[in-house]
């Protein structure tokens, strides 16, 4: 039997929109006081869905605007929250696939409707008190039956708010009439405006940090005469959660899940109790869920999952960080066997942070999409430097290149990872992540970086108060977003916009990441001393605690992902996470693993020239691998082999690409062709090509 603590009675006694107040302390705890918002939605004028967009609104190039946006309602900053995530997890484009292979149209069984999409339900938010004020929610559809009880977690991808799973993990969920249990891990947007001393609430709305307390999504641990100090030396300077909570909330994203699917136990016995009905693990299907770093967070909760909550995983380009074991190589095709795989995310992006600016301008990226931030002098001070031998431009960049895939970066990335550098991917992971592993604090602007508003090259300047208002609505969690950027404290003639900073686009606060990622002089290969030893040991250790274990314990699992990842290559994840599940759970390994061809990290790029012909949406396979896990939970029937599924891009055309088919998008195989078949033989993971 599944016990309730009593937090979570308390946390249940709120049962209206109004932020009742209750003591939600259990034994040994705080006694924090708790604010819990519960609404319903009629599914007409609002839902849980699409925030009463409907699929047009969500398609809509417009976002949803505010009556007053120096003061918007919390309503109104859901309905951006619930907007701007969606459009930034899938391509929102028709010829893309919006509105026929998935949308809020679009039914379980893949029928296209001219329905609007909108459903009907509940929705509860509360803090879970005494871990880092993680955000998590709960959505309960009206078509919720309690007879054929089902939970989907949706923890956020990236480092974005509690809706930051509504388009993935959070609709498929909902349109197959289960509860979604929410969690923003720790991440969220929790946006700390020092010099003015605002923070954002539960719901979004932005309040005086003195006053906000417990109600604040985060307020960064600082004392009021060092931030006194700061805004002094450093005027208009932003903290963010994930970046400055000094928590390292990546270490508790699976026992951030884990709490969520209780507080959706709790949630769901709440409403259905009152009926005499009574929502268990027993008569509970459990699917862990999301992408990118919500995926890694519902892997994370596998492998610590002692009370057996969890019944099965699918989850698309995870963000593990799988523990290294020499025990077993990768190969593709016939190519040489990777022994080097496994690395963190902290190596591996580094060094594209180093080296990508230059590898733009290499001859065959020049069709990339979004190539757009090339540096000539990243590359003329990597050869000054030693990094690059090469003497000519296009020598250089074809050898920065050659380093990035030499690493273990797969050459299919290559022409998406220039966008990437443009929207400044790599430079804001490094920045933040780096601060994030070393528990370190805003104070300490490492590597002499800070967060602020500054347009290309300038000086750091007060955010508009408009996008301070809405922020909550906006922001990806981690800047550069919502008008706030990378700052170089160390420029000549002093702090600017991180990009235009210098000429080489910052090259030296890039090295001094990548030096602390390894603890070794990114220039000279010697071992780090002093400061930067300890700046070093700090994210090692870090680092260290969110290692993944590899067991999943027999429980049912599918990853699926791109093979053009530029964010989370395959090699240093999914791929390295199967063949340490092989050797950690050996013959009773569950994980099924689907590798897409043509498919990358971020699916909603490819509403751009230079993506839209050439990549398919790896969301279609999330769908389709969540489905095969309801199937195998609820019905029993089998889960394909592991497999490569080859894809045919849209291609060329004019003035757009043709709008994809499913003759673009085959599903996952039941019985794949032998020669398509992934494998784990004799200490190696067989990957066709």
């Amino acid at each position: 039997m599944r016990t309730t603590t009593k937090r979570a009675v308390a946390l249940m006694a709120a049962t209206s929109l109004a932020a009742i107040m209750i003591g939600a302390a259990g034994a040994g705890e705080d006694a924090d006081e708790t604010k819990v918002f519960h609404t319903h939605y009629d599914g007409v004028s609002n839902d849980l869905l699409t925030a009463g967009l409907g699929k047009t609104g969500l398609g809509s190039a417009t976002a949803p605007g505010f009556a007053d946006p120096l003061h918007p309602t919390a309503e109104e900053l859901r309905r951006s929250a619930i907007y701007n995530n969606y459009r930034a997890l899938v391509d929102p484009t028709p010829g893309g696939g919006y509105g026929t292979l998935y949308g809020p149209n679009v039914k379980p069984d893949g029928t296209v409707t001219t329905s609007e999409g909108l459903i009907a339900g509940d929705e509860t938010i509360a803090y879970e008190h005494g871990h880092g004020r993680v955000t998590m929610m709960v959505q309960v559809p009206d078509s919720f039956d309690p007879v054929n009880s089902c939970i989907v977690t949706a923890p956020s991808s990236g480092s974005r708010g509690v809706y930051g799973a509504i388009a993935t993990a959070g609709e498929w969920g909902l349109k197959h009439g289960c509860a979604v249990a929410y969690t923003d891990k720790g991440t969220g947007t929790g946006a700390h405006d020092l010099q003015n001393n605002t923070v954002n609430l539960t719901r979004g709305e932005r309040a005086d940090a003195a006053s906000a307390d417990d109600s604040a999504n985060f307020i960064a641990p600082i004392s009021e005469g060092q931030r006194a100090a700061f805004n002094a030396a450093t005027p208009n300077r932003f903290a963010f959660k994930h970046a400055h909570s000094q928590a390292n909330p990546e270490r508790d994203w699976g026992r951030n899940v884990l709490r969520s699917i209780e507080f959706a136990f709790d949630v769901l016995n709440e409403k259905f109790g009152r009926r005499g009905m009574k929502i268990t693990k027993r008569n509970t299907i459990v699917i862990a869920s999301s992408v990118s770093n919500g995926g890694g967070a519902s892997v994370r909760a596998v492998e610590e999952d002692d009370d057996h909550l969890i019944d099965g995983i699918a989850v698309a380009e995870p963000n593990v960080n799988p523990r290294f074991t020499s025990k077993f190589s990768i190969v593709q095709g016939s190519g040489t066997p990777l022994f080097a795989h496994s690395q963190p995310l902290m190596n591996y992006t580094t060094l594209v942070n180093v080296f990508q600016g230059c590898a733009d301008l290499a001859p065959a990226n020049a069709g990339a999409g979004l190539n757009l931030a090339p540096s000539p002098a990243r590359c003329a001070d990597l050869h000054t430097k030693g990094l690059l031998a090469s003497t000519t431009l296009t020598d250089q960049a074809n050898e920065a290149q050659k380093i990035i895939n030499d690493f273990g970066i797969l050459p299919e990335q290559n022409l998406v990872q220039p966008g990437y550098w443009f929207a400044n991917v790599s430079q804001s992971i490094s920045v933040t992540y780096a601060n994030a592993y070393g528990r370190f604090s805003v104070l300490d602007n490492l590597c002499a970086y800070s967060l602020a508003a500054a347009a290309a090259g300038a000086a750091p300047v007060p955010l508009a108060a408009t996008s301070e208002a809405i922020i909550f609505g906006t922001s990806n969690g981690i800047p550069p977003t919502s008008g706030l950027a990378l700052i170089n404290n160390a420029a000549t003639g002093g702090p600017k916009e991180d990009r235009g900073s210098t000429p080489n686009q910052n090259l030296d606060g890039a090295l001094c990441l990548r030096s602390l990622a390894t603890g070794k002089d990114a220039v000279t290969g010697t071992p780090l001393g002093g400061l930067q030893q300890a700046q070093a040991h700090r994210i090692g250790e870090g680092v260290e605690a969110i290692l993944a274990s590899g067991r999943l314990s027999r429980v049912p699992a599918i990853f699926v992902q791109g093979r053009n990842d530029g964010i989370l290559p395959p090699n240093f994840t999914s791929r390295a996470y199967f063949g340490l599940n092989n050797i950690v759970d050996g013959s009773t390994s569950s994980l099924h693993y689907y590798e897409i061809t043509n498919a990358h990290h971020l699916d909603s790029f490819n509403q751009f020239p230079g993506y839209n012909a050439n990549y398919i949406p790896l969301h279609r396979y999330f769908l389709q691998a969540m489905d095969l896990m309801y199937d195998h939970l609820r019905h029993g029937r089998s889960l394909p082999p592991s497999q490569v599924v080859h894809t045919t891009p849209r291609g060329p055309g004019t003035p757009l690409p043709p709008t994809i088919t499913l003759a673009n998008v085959p599903p996952i195989a039941n019985a794949p062709a032998p020669g398509n078949q992934i494998t784990f033989t004799a200490g190696q993971v067989k990957i066709p090509n």
